[in-house]
């Protein structure tokens, strides 16, 4: 056995791993969603040539798949600086003013869950993003004034798993807008093994692939799973994640051969049982989970329905066949 064989995974090396940025930063190094890779890639080529900005860009989908991570890739591949923030961060006018007046020529200014943004707050992006400038009230009450002040030329990059609450002037502002889909397994295979890699792990294909398959075509649960089956490692004293050891990790952990967690089988159990297979409306499962709607709507349901386990109708939503078969199963 070589000394590669004999080496195991330590604690103190996942206490290293911590420091590890497992985001890619370049267009080349971010796996999956390929048509998306290559319309941004022209269309930044195309600016840096025309010495012009990126025209304003939306990303959609659900959460997990790389909008944040591909926004940061843009700026570096601009070779400009980004500026993050997200929507709830807005409590007022002026700070959206102020946040405007501070950047630079070029800059990309990113909105998480833009969505989010109140409505006084998303009119006074209109202007900022159509003419760069933007107005600030002096003064208050009868006497108060409005001043318009020019800011320089700036991208701004929404993000949203919810693009259908976006008004429609917002997103008409928006040149480019791409949604991202679920991964598909070899992809997400290809993701764990580059994050082995960085993270000097030895994984084998088989138990990768297995990762994969079960977490729910999202990059951030790929991930995540990686890192808690390195824990489980650990502790078995593994020299290398194998297929016992995923297999074991991922019992341990209640994820199923689907990648469904208790709380998708929680939410199934609850359509199933408790409304004879629905239709149910989506309120009535929150109140009967005890969980928000925001996070049944885009966390939970997005999955469940990729893989056909439920249905959305304009009566509520519904078990199929196979949501049943699954649940009837012994994973």
């Amino acid at each position: 056995m070589t000394h590669e064989e004999k080496k195991k995974i330590t604690p103190n090396e996942i206490e290293e791993d911590k420091k590890v940025n497992l985001r890619p930063t370049k267009i080349e190094h971010f796996i999956g969603q390929t048509s998306i890779k290559s319309n941004l890639k022209t269309f930044i080529d195309s600016s840096v040539k025309r010495n012009k900005n990126l025209d304003h860009i939306i990303l959609y989908g659900p959460p997990g798949l790389g909008k944040t991570t591909l926004a940061n890739i843009i700026s570096f591949e601009k070779n400009v600086n980004i500026h993050s923030t997200s929507g709830p961060a807005f409590t007022k006018k002026g700070d959206l003013v102020t946040l405007l007046s501070n950047l630079s020529s070029g800059d990309i200014l990113f909105i998480d869950e833009i969505h989010r943004l109140s409505p006084i707050i998303e009119e006074s992006l209109y202007p900022a993003m159509e003419d760069f400038k933007c107005d600030y009230i002096i003064g208050a009450g009868p006497s108060a004034r409005v001043m318009q002040i020019s800011i320089e030329k700036f991208t701004l990059i929404g993000a949203t798993t919810r693009l259908g609450l976006l008004s429609r002037p917002l997103r008409d502002r928006f040149g480019i807008p791409l949604q991202l889909e679920f991964y598909q397994p070899n992809e997400l295979k290809e993701i764990i093994n580059m994050n082995s890699e960085k993270l000097q792990i030895k994984i084998e294909d088989s138990a990768s692939y297995e990762i994969a398959k079960r977490s729910r075509g999202t990059p951030r649960i790929a991930i995540r799973l990686l890192k808690r089956i390195i824990d489980f490692s650990v502790v078995q004293n593994s020299h290398t994640i194998n297929m016992n050891v995923v297999l074991s990790s991922l019992k341990q952990m209640g994820i199923d051969s689907e990648g469904l967690d208790d709380m998708d089988r929680k939410y199934l159990k609850c359509i199933y049982e408790n409304y004879s297979g629905g239709p149910v409306g989506v309120e009535s499962l929150s109140a009967a989970l005890l969980e928000q709607r925001d996070i049944i709507e885009d966390v939970i349901e997005p999955y469940l329905m990729q893989r056909a386990l439920v249905q959305r109708t304009s009566r509520g939503r519904i078990i199929t066949k196979k949501g049943v078969f699954h649940l009837s199963g012994d994973y």
